[in-house]
């Protein structure tokens, strides 16, 4: 396997933070949702999962498989903005989640 570039790595490790928060927060799931469920074609799976579900089992999981594989990684990403909209209101405080996915953006971005 080949070594992943330095870039890779930070993803990686961004992406091990985040599903860090997932569980800090107690939204990581040991269940995966319906296939159904999984198959929207809306962003972020909005009218099947919960934001914190599609982290886990669409992004999450995907960019593993592309880390894992050696492929190449999305250029663009804005988590940030749809974490604090899904966290607005709700009890438990998302900052930490939105802080490592601002990071992850940011990274997916090409932003130093």
């Amino acid at each position: 396997m080949a070594r992943p570039s330095d870039h890779t790595a930070r993803v990686a490790d961004s992406l091990l933070q985040i599903e860090i928060e997932l569980r800090r927060l107690g939204a990581w799931e040991t269940d995966p949702p319906s296939d159904e469920a999984l198959q929207s074609t809306k962003p972020f799976a909005v009218d099947t999962l919960e934001f914190t579900q599609w982290l886990q089992f669409v992004f999450v999981y995907r960019m593993k498989v592309l880390i894992e594989n050696g492929h190449p990684l999305p250029e663009v990403s804005g988590m940030a903005p749809m974490a604090e909209e899904y966290f607005r209101g709700r009890s438990e405080p998302g900052h930490s989640l939105i802080r490592e996915l601002a990071e992850m953006d940011r990274l997916l971005s090409g932003q130093s």
